[in-house]
């Protein structure tokens, strides 16, 4: 029982930093940009995040733990911004190719956050000597209480406050997709950004904004991995394929964040399954490894047979906007 209960709570600490790229990337696509950076600006926020917290412990006597986390969010957001900024201008307003750009802000962000990463650990002393205790101590704070509870404390309330959080986030955005008149506005555009633009909608605005905003929460993906999963540490490529697997959990999800939700903890259990199954080769623990990618083409092909409209991607899903002169 012990086992389980462990594999559980670790199929669910990997798949919240997914839950979040994944967020963030369906406020993105629903727009109809299709951002490939989504590995890139989750280093980029974890490293920002991070950085933060390190000058802000290291140059406070007695450091705070709570305004560790609220520098480290606010660092997170604004790199993890700024990145996504750097794409929309170039896909929305320059109408660069979205595949090339995504794949090119991927290698910056990864680029940046090892480099950073890399001197911020030479900095401080060396490979490994990071020190972020506080602030990490606060993001794994568990909830005091219903922690202690036999079971289910364990499976249900044994997590930092970003677990909960990745989870209220992706439920506020699907309600705002499909509950509100700007969420419908945001659809409309990624469905036809031409017909949405002959009804007076600000195509380029709400491509901005979602983008922007879609971007800073997939770097949260990678300030979660840093601060709570990690407490505070940083390991050059750490984030293995965590970035593309948030994309591949968005197929998955078909595009609903509810979705995202519970897709985020199966994620997470097939990617840590090899470890459960004993006599594994390393061959064997690779192709275990695939699973999660596996089981999003079954739901592709699944769902290419079925071809319900609400299985779908936005149908102007990496095409750029042309608007016509009048």
């Amino acid at each position: 029982m012990s086992t389980l209960i462990i594999f559980i709570q670790k199929a669910i600490a990997q798949g919240i930093g997914m839950l979040f790229g994944a967020t963030g990337e369906i406020i993105t696509e629903k727009s109809g940009n299709l951002n490939l950076g989504v590995p890139g600006l989750m280093y980029m926020g974890g490293i920002a995040g991070l950085m933060g917290a390190f000058v802000y412990e290291n140059g406070t006597e007695n450091p705070i733990g709570i305004v560790g986390v609220i520098i480290s969010m606010l660092c997170a957001l604004i790199a993890s911004g700024l990145g996504a900024l750097i794409y929309s201008v170039l896909t929305i307003t320059l109408r660069a190719n979205q595949n090339v750009t995504g794949l090119a802000l991927t290698t910056f962000g990864v680029g940046f956050g090892n480099f950073f990463g890399g001197s911020l650990s030479q900095l401080a002393g060396g490979v490994g000597q990071i020190s972020v205790a506080v602030t990490g101590a606060t993001y794994k704070t568990k909830i005091p209480g219903l922690s202690k509870i036999p079971v289910i404390g364990d499976i249900l309330f044994s997590y930092g406050f970003m677990t909960y959080f990745g989870i209220i986030l992706a439920i506020l955005v699907s309600w705002f997709m499909f509950k509100t008149r700007k969420g419908l506005n945001l659809r409309a555009i990624g469905e036809s950004p031409a017909t949405a633009d002959a009804a007076g909608i600000n195509v380029a605005l709400y491509k901005y904004a979602a983008t922007v905003l879609g971007g800073a929460i997939s770097g949260l993906g990678g300030l979660y991995f840093v601060m709570e999963y990690s407490g505070g540490t940083w390991t050059n490529n750490g984030f293995g394929d965590r970035g593309w697997l948030a994309i591949a959990l968005v197929i998955f999800a078909l595009w609903k964040p509810i979705n995202a939700i519970w897709g985020s903890f199966l994620f997470g259990a097939l990617y840590i399954l090899y470890l459960y199954i004993p006599g594994l080769g390393r061959s064997m623990q690779e192709i275990f490894k695939m699973l999660p990618y596996l089981v999003t083409i079954i739901v592709l092909i699944f769902t290419s047979f079925r071809k319900k409209k609400e299985y779908q991607p936005p149908e102007s899903l990496g095409n750029s906007y042309f608007r016509e002169d009048r």
